[in-house]
Parts: structure tokens; sequence; C-alpha cells
């Protein structure tokens, strides 16, 4: 019923943050997202909806939260090719004090009628792959 996934990344977390806080941009370091584009309610703001294209076809995910605070957002899955059901993530950036890194976690709560089959999937094919890509990117 939940995924997690986290890294240091060798940048500020003021710096990644103003990276990932743009909820369009997916398609620039999430592999497999071959297209992303912010169909409905702007840019990153809450209630903004993206449409990405990926394996399996057409994901639609709304944005609930965006905090420049406490850097860190949260997003729910509207239509997916993946079998989950109530799927609500979020992600977030910290600073690592001691070195001026940023810590970036990603997690998810959601059902599926294979949950530890999808909990693998989602750690395995999604978010290591992801945070992997921004640790390279900075």
């Amino acid at each position: 019923m939940s995924a997690y996934a986290s890294t240091v990344i060798n940048a500020s977390a003021d710096e990644v943050w103003e990276y990932l806080r743009d909820f369009g941009n997916l398609a620039e370091w999430l592999p497999g997202i071959t297209g992303c584009e912010i169909e409905d309610g702007g840019d990153s703001r809450p209630g903004a909806v993206r449409r990405m294209e990926g394996p399996g076809g057409t994901f639609r995910e709304r944005l609930l939260t965006l905090d420049d605070t406490s850097r860190s957002a949260t997003y729910t899955i509207l239509e997916s090719p993946l079998p989950v059901r109530d799927y609500r993530a979020s992600y977030r950036v910290a600073p690592v004090t001691d070195s001026g890194r940023a810590f970036a976690e990603w997690s998810a709560v959601f059902g599926a009628d294979d949950v530890a089959q999808m909990e693998e999937f989602v750690v395995r094919q999604i978010f290591v792959p992801g945070l992997a890509a921004l640790h390279e990117r900075f």
C-alpha cells in the first residue's frame, strides 16, 4: 500500500526544489515519459492537471499541494494504465545540513489488487530511476 525511495543530490535543496516544483517538466527528467503538458489549472498551482505519455499509455495527474516553505508537493493519479487506485504521492526536498547537498524523497500510498507487485513496480520502475535521473542532472 505504500512505496518509498530517496537519494542525496549534489546540489542545494533550493536549487533542486526550484527545478522539481515545475509540475509540467516531468518529461525532462523522468525516464520513459515522452511528453508532458499542463492541460488544466495553470502551471505548478494546486489543481493543475498534467498529461503525460509513457510506457503503456497516457497518465493524467492532479497537483494537490505545492509548498515552497517545506519544498514539497503532493499529487494524485486521475488516469493511468497502471492497475492502481486511490494513488496519492508526495515528493520533498530537504537540505543535508552538514554538506549543503539536497535530500530528496518520493513516496506514494495506493490500493491495488496485487499490492506487493505494484509497490515493487512503483519503487523500481518509477521512483528509483526518477531520483537517479535527478541525481545525474545535478
